[in-house]
């Protein structure tokens, strides 16, 4: 199955998206899917896991390009972003449905332990650290960029164990 995220809608609606989506801090995708938060459960797990990992992808693109332009906050909230969703990717292939941030720090917890590998708590963490240099922008590029290469481990690491 090939999931489109580009929509084709009219200007109108883009503007109003677009407006929305500034002012409660989240992306036109993020508004896509926390309208369907409700038929979320009724969602098929593979088709919501590859929802996220797509979601996951471009959300990491997107940071790398920020980065590049220098744009460091906003780079730092697309990767947490990425991050988030690959989680919440694996964690639909399996049947599950994460939510909270709590219930994402758990989940990567208990993956850690169950693939023996505690590093995947620090990886996570790293990210959250991003988010919240998204709101206080008091992290440095250099750190920034430091910090984008451990979100992409993480990424590959989770990406690897997604079945759909």
């Amino acid at each position: 199955m090939v999931l489109e995220l580009e929509l084709v809608l009219s200007r109108e609606i883009k503007k109003k998206l677009g407006e929305v989506s500034v002012k409660m801090e989240i992306s036109i995708e993020g508004l896509a899917l926390d309208a369907f938060k409700g038929m979320n459960e009724g969602m098929d797990p593979a088709e919501r896991a590859e929802l996220y990992l797509r979601l996951s992808e471009k959300y990491l693109k997107d940071g790398e390009e920020l980065l590049a332009k220098g744009d460091c906050v906003q780079a730092s909230e697309k990767l947490w972003g990425s991050a988030a969703l690959m989680v919440k990717a694996l964690a639909a292939s399996r049947s599950v449905s994460v939510s909270s941030h709590g219930e994402l720090f758990s989940y990567v917890r208990r993956l850690g332990e169950e693939l023996g590998s505690p590093e995947l708590r620090r990886l996570f963490s790293v990210a959250s650290t991003l988010h919240q240099n998204f709101y206080e922008n008091w992290l440095s590029g250099d750190v920034v960029r430091e910090y984008a290469e451990d979100v992409k481990q993480l990424v590959w690491e989770l990406k690897k164990l997604v079945r759909f």
